[in-house]
């Protein structure tokens, strides 16, 4: 394998490339009608937001470097991955007030596809006795720019991969270090994405990643249909518990609709693969999202189907532990433990559905997986995965 290289950002090194654009003659001929360009934003929330903007020539998608390496939007040809958020984004990380009063300052900047929530945590905000916030709404690393951003092209295949580098670290506290590649073959109908979380500290440390992957229209529309391979689902509080008997149906917008939250087990096969199928309502498009589930035990679905003005949207959530308070979590041991300068690797794959025939056959993948293990539905809440329900 001989690869290309451009490096966009090195803090360390001192550099900065503020816009470049490659084709298939700098990303070499395996990587025909492929592009990849970078730019920065200005003006409102944008000004001084990165973004790489990556073409296959089949799949399109958008990395925001500013924001954790987060994906904002995707495209597979017509097929449209993402959502209509009530944010107008991508916004830069300090007009992000994290540490909001509330906890809930987060949601100043959410509007991604697909946002990774962590590290230290990943779930509803959580305060001390003083009701003063200890851990805000989805943690910290999808408000940390990257200090290293590089692209890469593998002259052979013509693979295209962004690689950044994002550190979550506080003195006398966590020093966490996410390593990310997503990447993308020419004519491939979707991405990848690897993530590595490592220890940077001499002593032992605790981490969470939560892949928050956002889906609104056309995706996502009256009769639209998750489709999963379940052990055991269970709502999260009375207001799921109530909607238990349609958790994998989805409605047409309802303005004032009170989110559902349901958190999974996920069957998987001899390797512990598993894969999830959202189809819109006459089956003819529809994204499946593949994970393991050693790495990624805890799946969490989050419906939101409200006004359109308010975002309508639903969230397809790979985890190492279910989006409930920190404390909570850890006391039922849902965290990633990591020794000194130990790592640990983290993959989803996304694929966007374009046609019936791709569509059924992912599902009849999902069905093999699910086979002969009947799936476990409660209908009320379970003491040991349910914790005080987060906003989101």
């Amino acid at each position: 394998m001989v690869e290309k290289k451009w490096v966009l950002t090195d803090v360390d090194q001192g550099i900065f490339v503020e816009e470049i654009t490659l084709d298939s003659t700098q990303l070499g001929r395996a990587a025909n009608h492929c592009r990849v360009s970078k730019q920065r934003l200005h003006g409102g929330l944008t000004a001084g937001v990165d973004q790489i903007e990556v073409d296959n020539g089949v799949c399109a998608f958008t990395v925001i470097p500013t924001r954790g390496m987060g994906v904002r939007r995707a495209s597979v040809s017509d097929l449209r991955l993402g959502w209509d958020a009530p944010v107008k984004g991508p916004v830069h990380p300090q007009f992000v007030p994290l540490m909001e009063p509330s906890g809930l300052g987060w949601l100043d900047g959410f509007d991604e596809l697909v946002v990774r929530c962590g590290l230290e945590s990943n779930g509803a905000p959580v305060f001390d006795e003083q009701g003063t916030l200890t851990h805000p709404l989805h943690g910290r690393i999808a408000n940390r720019p990257a200090h290293q951003v590089s692209v890469t092209a593998d002259t052979h295949s013509g693979e295209i991969t962004v690689h950044g580098v994002v550190d979550e670290t506080r003195f006398h506290f966590l020093k966490l270090r996410i390593s990310s590649e997503i990447k993308t073959r020419p004519g491939e109908q979707g991405f990848r994405i690897t993530d590595r979380i490592e220890n940077l500290s001499d002593s032992p440390a605790e981490a969470q990643i939560l892949y928050h992957v956002n889906y609104g229209s056309p995706l996502l529309d009256a009769g639209a249909q998750l489709v999963a391979p379940i052990r055991t689902a269970v709502p999260r509080d009375a207001v799921a518990a109530s909607g238990i008997d349609h958790w994998n149906n989805y409605l047409a917008e309802q303005p004032g609709f009170q989110e559902e939250v349901y958190f999974f087990e996920l069957a998987a096969d001899k390797n512990n693969n598993t894969q999830v199928v959202l189809k819109n309502g006459h089956g003819l498009q529809g994204v499946c999202m593949s994970f393991n589930t050693q790495q990624l035990p805890c799946f969490t679905v989050w419906k939101n189907t409200n006004g359109k003005s308010d975002g309508y949207v639903t969230g397809l959530e790979p985890g190492s532990n279910f989006p409930n308070p920190r404390p909570f979590e850890g006391k039922h041991g849902r965290v990633i433990s990591l020794l000194p300068r130990e790592s640990k690797t983290f993959d989803l794959q996304i694929e966007g559905l374009i046609t019936p025939d791709q569509v059924q056959a992912a599902a009849r993948r999902v069905a093999k997986i699910q086979a002969d293990i009947p799936p476990q539905i409660l209908r009320e809440p379970r003491e040991d995965w349910c914790g005080a329900p987060p906003p989101l």
